[in-house]
């Protein structure tokens, strides 16, 4: 049994498994969310496709990697799942971003901003990690730029090939495009407020 965990596109899963059945070999593809952090801890989030059956005899050996594992779907599902997951990112660190601007141009401390909305409808996992990276101008790579940018480049081929509107992911790949330029694709993803102040023409803290 193969388990190609890393992040590619759904397709070339599909090929690779392809090629590997006419070696009887089976496979999975699993890639994983959680970041460096995640996987120190062995708590990553893994999602999965391929044969259920396959899965079911190696899921003990992928939740000593994380915390959790969920079978998706057939091969190609567990790298759709991470797409998913990685255009739901994108979107929250852009919208953080953004509204940390907006609270800093309207003289609000965007920090007690932060403290206000976290425990309401607003607070979510992004949120909560990766304010404190953009207040603190702590951008040491969790997640890189260059490799956000990687995904949402399968995320908006594979949504061209199925027929999904993907405008905001367009939108978002556009603006860490832009860091990418200026030299900081190694910066965790979270350097994302970078594009804002740059055209802001300020730093939020």
């Amino acid at each position: 049994v193969l388990v190609d965990m890393s992040s590619i596109a759904p397709g070339a899963s599909q090929e690779i498994a392809a090629a590997c059945a006419e070696k009887g070999v089976k496979m999975l593809d699993a890639p994983v969310s959680g970041g460096e952090p995640k996987a120190v801890d062995g708590t990553l989030s893994i999602m999965a496709g391929g044969e259920r059956a396959v899965f079911d005899a190696v899921r003990p050996v992928l939740l000593c990697m994380g915390a959790s594992a969920v079978w998706c779907g057939e091969i190609g599902a567990g790298n759709t799942t991470k797409l998913a997951n990685q255009v739901i990112v994108a979107a929250n660190i852009a919208a953080v971003s953004e509204a940390m601007m907006l609270a800093r141009r309207a003289g609000v401390d965007p920090a007690r901003v932060f403290d206000a909305v976290k425990g309401g409808l607003a607070g979510s996992a992004v949120l909560n990690a990766k304010t404190p990276m953009m207040l603190e101008r702590n951008f040491a790579p969790g997640f890189r730029i260059d490799l956000h940018v990687k995904d949402l480049g399968n995320a908006l081929e594979t949504g061209h090939a199925v027929g999904a509107p993907l405008p905001l992911t367009a939108a978002v790949m556009e603006m860490m495009q832009t860091l990418r330029a200026d030299g900081r694709g190694g910066d965790d993803h979270s350097a994302l407020v970078g594009f804002y102040e740059k055209i802001a023409g300020e730093t939020i803290t």
